[in-house]
């Protein structure tokens, strides 16, 4: 972690701007197998409104399913209105990436055609010009022995042997995500290291959002993901306030599906959670 802290590039958090993290949107090729798919009205209806309002866009890691699916172009072209609303964020200069254990290989000279010489990071501190002080980005799969340093083995396993395993019903125990003991050891590790450091963290990977409301002992945040059973999770920075959000589809009275989006967690001031730090 404090590898990640060091070596993070440095993102002014300004009160005038607003700010939205989203995780784990794992865009895959359209097949069966592509859980994103079943989620991406939702996402590109929230992904409009935030490039109506003039936010800026983080995404936090596993955006693209390159551990299932081999060819980038094809998720590119599956997905194609979701990346040309990508495509006029980066533009404006209002989109920055980060990369997982899922799509690693964006920092290992995947060429995006739709984003030429995109930076893609591995951290980002937010900075807080006020105080120096910032909230660190991560996707939160560094420090796991499977999702790391073994990733070429576990991607195999997870290309050849879990993916039609999961037709059957049967969980990838390397996955954070799918497996609730692993999912609550990685996040408590992530938790106690923001609270030794005294350090506000958000991360993704284990696809559970989580808000660590006012009177926490330490600030860890988890923006969720884009996969969730019929939702999309993200956390939005506004006015110099966090809040934990969730975009789903709803009837209204007429019985039209509308885009809703509702607030779960905060609005939180980030002079309390700055201040608490002090």
């Amino acid at each position: 972690m404090r590898r990640l802290l060091a070596g993070a590039v440095c993102v002014p958090l300004r009160p005038e701007h607003s700010y939205v993290l989203m995780s784990d949107c794992h865009r895959g090729d359209g097949s069966w197998n592509d859980n994103f798919a079943n989620n991406k009205t939702i996402y590109l209806a929230a992904l409009r409104e935030y490039y109506d309002r003039g936010f800026i866009y983080l995404e936090l890691g596993d955006g693209d399913e390159l551990w299932e699916n081999r060819n980038m172009d094809e998720i590119i072209e599956k997905h194609g209105e979701v990346f040309d609303l990508m495509k006029r964020f980066y533009c404006q200069g209002r989109m920055y990436m980060m990369y997982g254990n899922h799509d690693l290989m964006k920092c290992r000279g995947l060429t995006l055609s739709c984003f030429p010489d995109i930076p893609v990071y591995e951290s980002i501190f937010l900075k807080n010009d006020r105080n120096h002080r910032g909230i660190l980005l991560i996707h939160g799969h560094q420090g796991d022995l499977w999702n790391e340093r073994l990733w070429y083995l576990t991607r195999f396993l997870v290309r050849y042997v879990w993916r039609p395993l999961e037709q059957l019903g049967i969980k990838d125990p390397t996955s954070a995500a799918k497996n609730y003991r692993k999912k609550d050891r990685v996040e408590r590790r992530m938790a106690q290291w923001a609270k030794k450091n005294k350090q506000a963290l958000i991360a993704g990977h284990t696809h559970r959002p989580y808000f660590s409301g006012e009177g926490s002992e330490g600030w860890y945040f988890n923006a969720g993901s884009g996969v969730h059973p019929h939702s999309v999770t993200s956390i939005e920075i506004v006015r110099g306030e966090i809040s934990l959000v969730k975009w789903s589809e709803l009837p209204d009275r007429n019985r039209y599906v509308r885009v809703e989006r509702e607030v779960l967690e905060g609005p939180l001031p980030l002079s309390t959670l700055f201040d608490g730090f002090s």
